[in-house]
């Protein structure tokens, strides 16, 4: 209890600090807040955004009538896969 009392004493009749911040650890403090809420912004955009990119491609999907996949996108099929010899066999 002894503790709790001269501390507080000690708080409360200390004299102000006269100390001087310079601008560097404001810029500091300033770059650091800007790049937190920047990550929060674009955190939240990506979950924002993530439906709705889902959904537009669906639409563009269902309007094309195709299941999405294009000629450029199939794989290549191989004759010899078809035919099932051998790479080396073809007819």
């Amino acid at each position: 209890m002894f503790r709790v009392l001269v501390l507080t004493a000690a708080l409360l009749f200390s004299l102000p600090a006269s100390a001087y911040i310079g601008p560097g650890a404001g810029i500091s403090v300033l770059g650091s807040l800007l790049g937190i809420l920047a990550t929060i912004v674009v955190a939240i955009g990506a979950i924002v955004m993530w439906p709705l990119r889902k959904a537009l491609k669906k639409r563009r999907q269902a309007s094309a009538g195709t299941d999405g996949s294009t000629p450029d996108s199939a794989p290549a099929i191989n004759e010899a896969e078809n035919t099932g010899a051998t790479p080396g066999e073809r007819s």
